[in-house]
């Protein structure tokens, strides 16, 4: 039974339950051979406060061969091979999940071995205004999570959300000088700026609660005081100028939008298909701090 979401007080909720269901169906207008899919859809077993209680992928199509994997940022990755599609091909997706409210997310040390968090990514290449943007936010904040705060801000109020004006290889210089874009084009600008900075962050593909499509935001990677060499990994979304919380379902995380686009892939055939998707994220449970 679902929550009745306006009536939640989200700074006493201590865990929340969440019901995703998602599909992806593609059309032809004729047969297609040798598809080969990649699902980026299922959220990682564990991810901070979050865990995955169960979760069923179905193929509305015979003789599809499923290959999971683990990619190099800890993604699930579902890889799909079908010999031929004589007309449709509809993957649905069910999973739950739960988030508690508990200590940040923390990274284990050698958490910045990888190297791209700090790393300009095709999509996170910064132009001259965003380096001047950069220098300006360096120079009036305090490195870490108030610089962190006040990339976020600027974001968001020199972006105006808006569809139909970026696509998927929109870079995060390109989007901000249109002014307007999408939560993608959000997230490639706060990391292009964050990287310029010194600060590592990272791109975060998931769900928030009572948004249509999938919702992109960024984590900000700090190191912990403790001696560990561990870092905490701290929510921004610059779309909404805020910093995360229980309503936000996390399901990858990547350089940018390109290493964890839910849906993608190749096939043989000169006809074009069609992508119809649905998605609801519910709220089934939630419990309240004692007091």
């Amino acid at each position: 039974m679902a929550v009745d979401v306006a009536s939640v007080n989200w700074p006493a909720a201590r865990r929340a339950t969440y019901s995703v269901t998602q599909s992806f169906r593609y059309e032809y207008p004729g047969p297609i051979r040798d598809l080969s899919h990649r699902l980026v859809v299922i959220p990682p077993e564990r991810f901070g406060d979050q865990r995955r209680l169960r979760h069923e992928l179905a193929v509305g199509l015979d003789g599809v061969k499923l290959e999971d994997r683990r990619d190099r940022f800890g993604n699930v990755v579902v890889n799909v091979f079908a010999p031929r599609v004589p007309s449709a091909i509809e993957f649905d997706l069910r999973v739950s999940v739960e988030r508690r409210t508990k200590e940040p997310h923390r990274l284990a040390d050698g958490w910045l071995a990888d190297g791209y968090l700090l790393e300009p990514s095709a999509l996170t290449i910064a132009d001259d205004r965003l380096r001047r943007a950069a220098d300006e936010l360096g120079a009036s904040s305090r490195w870490g999570l108030e610089l962190a705060g006040r990339i976020n801000e600027w974001v968001h109020h020199s972006m105006t959300y808006r569809y139909g004006v970026t696509g998927v290889r929109t870079t995060a210089a390109e989007a901000l000088a249109y002014g307007a874009g999408v939560c993608q084009d959000y997230a490639h600008v706060m990391l292009a700026l964050c990287r310029t900075c010194g600060l590592p962050a990272r791109y975060v593909s998931g769900h928030l609660l009572g948004q249509g499509g999938t919702h992109a935001w960024v984590e900000v990677v700090l190191p912990t005081n403790d001696g560990t060499g561990d870092a905490i990994a701290w929510p921004f979304d610059p779309t909404r100028a805020s910093q995360g919380g229980l309503d936000y379902v996390t399901v990858a995380v990547g350089g940018d939008y390109g290493d964890v686009a839910p849906t993608s892939g190749t096939y043989l055939s000169p006809l074009k298909g069609n992508l119809v998707t649905r998605k609801s994220v519910t709220l089934v449970e939630l419990e309240y701090e004692a007091g």
